[in-house]
């Protein structure tokens, strides 16, 4: 016979009404989908959120989200809940192999004087980061150009983490040895497991917020190269078409729009063509 204090104690989960209200809203609000094998995900998830606002139960932070509290404000909440960030320092190294011994020599050959870089799904920072070592490698050489690097992402938690560019010793790992001795600081404290990104790339990156699902971004239109990786497939196909056409557009022509190593540009009316797996050229 089943324990009914244990019973009794199991927490109480969405109802299918409430799950489709808020499936429905982060698919509208974040492009996100929602299907119903993500609501145990989500229901853990946000079982976090409603102790830190001292709501009983799922059904009822329903409640105070649609119907009692200040729907803006917790709609960022409930992104920042719903997003997945999974990141890593030189993820997919092809794509910065490409840049290193193609993209950027071209680049420096045509006397380009300043490089404008976007890493669009940002999330706690490290492929910022990993451009920043690239472009500062590059300019090393004595030929590379200055540089800026735009970092964007739907998540206000992972931005502030991503501003701060102090990582968990281990994600550094797959960083190369000198790349290390140059941008990567210990901590001072000798019992913390952690890392900084050196000063000298941290004031080349800046932090912001910015929704992919928004018809318009507020971002320069003249990028050399956008990365937009491994999001695209958290949206359905239109969407991913809507937002690859918004990026080309912030695009000038000849620069890079690079994506995840399981989506494409390609059968999408754009104004690229592929130039490697994963890698497009404005024309």
């Amino acid at each position: 016979m089943p324990n009914s204090a244990h019973a009794a104690a199991l927490p109480t989960g969405l109802t299918a009404r409430n799950y489709a209200r808020l499936a429905a809203l982060i698919n509208d609000a974040s492009g996100i989908k929602m299907p119903a094998g993500k609501q145990t995900m989500l229901e853990g998830r946000l079982r976090r959120r409603i102790v830190a606002l001292g709501i009983p139960d799922l059904n009822a932070y329903c409640d105070y989200l649609f119907d009692d509290g200040d729907f803006e404000t917790e709609l960022v909440h409930l992104i920042n809940v719903a997003t997945t960030n999974k990141t890593d320092f030189f993820r997919e190294p092809a794509h910065f192999d490409f840049m290193t011994k193609v993209a950027l020599p071209a680049l420096a050959d045509t006397g380009r004087r300043q490089i404008k870089l976007w890493s669009a799904a940002a999330s706690i920072g490290a492929e910022a980061y990993t451009l920043a070592m690239v472009m500062e490698e590059f300019r090393r050489g004595g030929r590379g150009p200055d540089y800026s690097i735009l970092a964007t992402d739907i998540c206000t938690e992972v931005l502030h983490q991503a501003a701060l560019g102090r990582f968990q010793s281990a994600m550094i790992d797959p960083v190369p040895l000198e790349l290390r001795r140059r941008y990567v600081l210990k901590s001072r404290d000798p019992d913390a497991d952690e890392v900084r990104i050196a000063p000298i790339l941290r004031a080349k990156i800046s932090f912001a917020r910015l929704n992919l699902m928004d018809s318009t971004y507020p971002v320069d239109t003249d990028m050399d190269f956008i990365f937009c990786r491994n999001i695209l497939i958290y949206f359905d196909k239109p969407t991913q078409e809507r937002v690859l056409s918004r990026l080309c557009y912030h695009l000038r022509p000849g620069g890079y729009l690079v994506l995840g190593h399981s989506e494409s540009a390609v059968g999408v009316d754009l104004p690229v063509v592929a130039v490697v797996n994963t890698i497009f050229q404005k024309v």
